[in-house]
């Protein structure tokens, strides 16, 4: 579920929207768009009751690794793949 209006952003999550689609469908939402720091990555799947959540820009610009969000979010008990298991083999 992208917000388009919040992709880029930095700002967050439309929590409001996510929450609202999350509990209306009965298949696993991925919440996008407008993810500006570890905290948002959080409030995501707390607060807007998604099922797992998508970020680029921190990472593509260096402003945090995929590890640290692992680790963040692991830290404040949400469970995390391990990046073993995250890890795809190319051949």
């Amino acid at each position: 579920l992208t917000s388009m209006d919040r992709d880029g952003t930095g700002q967050g999550f439309d929590l409001e929207l996510t929450r609202a689609v999350s509990e209306s469908v009965s298949i696993p939402v991925i919440a996008s768009g407008g993810v500006g720091c570890l905290e948002h990555l959080y409030d995501g799947v707390t607060q807007g009751a998604a099922d797992a959540v998508l970020a680029a820009s921190i990472f593509h610009f260096g402003e945090h690794t995929i590890g640290e969000a692992k680790a963040y979010l692991s830290s404040r008990g949400v469970c995390v793949r391990s990046a073993a298991s995250s890890m795809v083999a190319v051949q």
